[in-house]
């Protein structure tokens, strides 16, 4: 079998926890902070995990992750 590669893109956007599922950064939260909330600002500097849905999809696209 050849060598797979690993999408870069991901690479840069989702780590491998210990459990074996995935850290992402969320959406909303590079601009435009004046019409959210405090506690919504908060909520989204706190990584989010992958959902169920997506993670084989993630797993091929980090094969050694």
């Amino acid at each position: 079998m050849p060598k797979l590669k690993t999408h870069k893109g991901a690479a840069k956007r989702f780590k491998k926890t210990a459990s074996g599922g995935f850290k992402r950064g969320k959406a909303n939260a590079r601009h435009l902070f004046a019409g959210k909330s405090n506690a919504n600002k908060r909520r989204l500097g706190e990584p989010g995990s992958v959902s169920s849905a997506n993670i084989q999809a993630v797993r091929d696209m980090l094969p050694y992750a």
